[in-house]
């Protein structure tokens, strides 16, 4: 569809990227991808038209449709929000106004006309058009992706510009899902998104039927959305196969191969220049010198760019807590006739590291304020335990500092033990480099300021973190070092995120907040969706008889006095076994792990090694075909590359499926 060749842009005076070659094909999801800086939401714009290259040339497909959404800054108002949905059809708005006017035409004319005729003809092709293009489900589309989006029914017919930046962006995310351009180009589409229309989306981008690129921060959502990533490194752009955790398994391998390649640039270079110092200055040699001084200026210079540092953080460990770190019993809290919480009971212990999910508006916040006591219950009690300092985190910290104090004398105040050359790696991380360090904190936008709250949260912890959503503004190195400085931290932590990869990786417990009761599952979110499908599985056959159904009750704990079939129609689940505390599956007979035959084991052992090298020879073999597809020959020399490339996909989808077989076989 698009065509970058020879591509490159400058910011200024610096460069972001050259000689950029990229075909853009229909149906390809791809990530762009690469470190704060490097100018892929300006390539965005570029591929979106909006800006224009300083080097190369860009072609596109005569006719395609682009849709671009950028990261903020869009305002939608005089329309309420379904009507400013169904803009994106306008045309076939136009169509169903043309078919009504020439329905009540055919009624007036006299049928043995020619205008009948005419009419009648021009009404059929009109029709047939509209139905093609499912223009009697319009309302059923605008309202399937609102839904989706997280708006409810009563949203749907306020104005635009009563909701917020955050809203807003849905909205005009939500015209451009409608719209189903040839090609998606979406800035951090996640960035205002909460974890339930996250999933939504990710399901609806998995069946949409043309291309898309993405950038995002969130680790989960790329790795099920794509298939190819694009990333802008060293000024220049690398095509990688497959989703986000593959493209870093990759980078690494071919960050080898250029280390490799530089280290032997080096001895050819030193070994002309040694040549050249050493005979210089001999006449009989002076042919040989000329030639390597020749060979030795035509050597394209293989640059190793500098990676960014890796920050290992870790909280100063706090005075420990007692066993029982909060005790919530009988907790309600209502705003007016709004009932949030209804008589919810629960318990956290110390070092645990808990996730809050539910819906937006089901309570979360309301009931991390209700444990720091930012907000009194309407009934019940929330006590802390022994020796418990919480410390809260808000989704407005910023709110709450000092504007008239530096960022790096701020900071040194909260945390006096922490060596300044610390601090300004950790702010670094965070996205203050340089003189960002000496700036005071209320010229810093709300976003900067809340990253900024919560690093000066990092350097001096409480025993109890309460974190309502901290990841928001964070990219994904900075999510990293909040990530492994909580994993280490001795403490409790309470989090509201929307990170799918940051819960799993960090919560044991998930409390889940839904229509006033909070339900408590072990493990992290993934276990949390397992077991919610386990509890929503009816009764099944008396061959396989059915444990009990859990409903939420008002102390927190599943209620198991309700049979399961009660009241559900789903279809039969197998049971799924659970390890108890030994690590044994209950009620599962012991088998012994079959034992490979020494000969197949080293076969199979041989044949991986075989293709750990083969799959980045197939993979490298893809990247020089798709760099050769990039620069337009023929016709035929562009058929011949497209099924090249095709095949070669195919050999390493192969491979690789075989390749994960053995291991398979050989850990088992």
């Amino acid at each position: 569809m698009i065509s970058l060749q020879n591509a490159g842009k400058r910011f200024g005076p610096r460069v972001l990227f050259l000689e950029a070659d990229w075909l853009i094909r229909n149906r390809e999801k791809t990530a762009l991808v690469g470190a704060n800086g490097t100018g892929k939401s300006t390539l965005m714009k570029v591929l979106a038209g909006l800006e224009t290259l300083d080097y190369g040339t860009q072609q596109q497909t005569r006719g395609i449709s682009i849709g671009y959404l950028p990261q903020e800054g869009l305002r939608l108002a005089g329309r309420n929000i379904f009507e400013e949905c169904l803009t994106v059809f306008d045309d076939l708005r136009d169509m169903a106004r043309e078919i009504e006017r020439l329905a009540g035409q055919l009624t007036e004319l006299d049928h043995a006309s020619p205008e009948y005729e005419s009419a009648a003809e021009r009404f059929s092709l009109i029709q047939d058009r509209f139905h093609a293009l499912d223009g009697y489900a319009l309302d059923a589309q605008v309202g399937a992706v609102l839904t989706g989006l997280g708006f409810t029914k009563e949203d749907w017919s306020r104005q635009t510009d009563e909701f917020s930046g955050g809203w807003q962006m849905r909205i005009a995310l939500a015209k451009l899902l409608l719209a189903k351009p040839n090609l998606l180009l979406l800035d951090e589409p996640t960035n205002h998104l909460d974890l339930e229309t996250r999933n939504w989306l990710e399901d609806y981008l998995k069946t949409y039927p043309f291309g898309y690129i993405l950038i995002s921060h969130d680790r989960y959502f790329l790795d099920v959305t794509i298939d190819r990533t694009v990333e802008i490194w060293n000024k220049r752009l690398t095509i990688y196969q497959g989703n986000y955790t593959k493209y870093l398994s990759q980078k690494d391998d071919r960050r080898a191969q250029l280390e490799s390649a530089y280290r032997n640039q080096r001895i050819q270079i030193e070994h002309l220049e040694s040549f050249i110092n050493r005979f210089r200055y001999q006449a009989t040699k002076a042919k040989q010198v000329q030639s390597r001084i020749k060979e030795l200026e035509k050597i394209e210079r293989i640059e190793i760019p500098n990676e960014e540092a890796v920050i290992h953080f870790k909280f100063p460990q706090p005075p420990p807590s007692g066993r029982m770190v909060v005790e919530a019993e009988g907790l309600s809290k209502s705003y007016g006739e709004k009932h949030v919480l209804n008589h919810v009971r629960f318990g956290i212990e110390r070092g645990d590291r808990v996730a809050l999910v539910g819906v937006n508006g089901a309570g979360k916040s309301t009931l991390i304020k209700l444990m720091t006591g930012v907000e009194l219950p309407t009934s019940g009690s929330v006590r802390l335990g022994h020796n418990v300092v919480s410390e809260y985190f808000a989704q407005d910290q910023y709110k709450v500092l000092d504007g008239d104090m530096r960022m790096l004398d701020d900071i040194s105040r909260a945390a006096v033990k922490v060596p300044e050359s610390e601090l300004r790696s950790l702010l670094g991380c965070f996205l203050f480099s340089g003189d960002d360090v000496f700036k005071p904190l209320g010229v810093l936008s709300g976003g900067e300021r809340n990253r900024y709250a919560l690093a000066r949260i990092l350097v001096s912890p409480s025993n109890f973190l309460l974190l309502d959503e901290p990841t928001n503004h964070l990219d994904m190195r900075a999510k990293d070092v909040l990530l492994e400085a909580i994993a280490a931290f001795s403490g409790t932590v309470i989090f509201v995120s929307h990170d799918r990869y940051f819960i799993d990786r960090l919560a044991t417990r998930v409390l889940e907040v839904e229509n006033g009761s909070v339900l408590t599952y072990e493990g992290n979110y993934e276990d949390y969706l397992r077991k919610k499908d386990e509890l929503a599985a009816p009764a099944s056959t008396a061959a396989n008889p059915a444990r009990p159904s859990f409903s939420s009750t008002t102390d927190g704990h599943p209620d198991p006095e309700r049979s399961e079939g009660e009241g559900s129609a789903a279809p039969a689940r197998p049971a799924v076994l659970q390890p108890d505390r030994s690590g044994h599956n209950n009620g599962a007979s012991k088998e012994k792990p079959r034992r490979l035959n020494p000969i197949k084991q080293k076969q199979m052992e041989n044949r991986c090694v075989f293709l750990e090298d083969e799959i980045p020879r197939i993979e490298s073999a893809i990247a020089h075909t798709e760099q050769q597809l990039g620069v337009y020959v023929s016709a035929e020399e562009t058929q011949r590359l497209t099924t090249l490339a095709e095949n070669l996909r195919a050999q390493l989808a192969s491979l690789t499926s075989e390749w994960e077989e053995l291991m398979m076989q050989l850990e088992a």
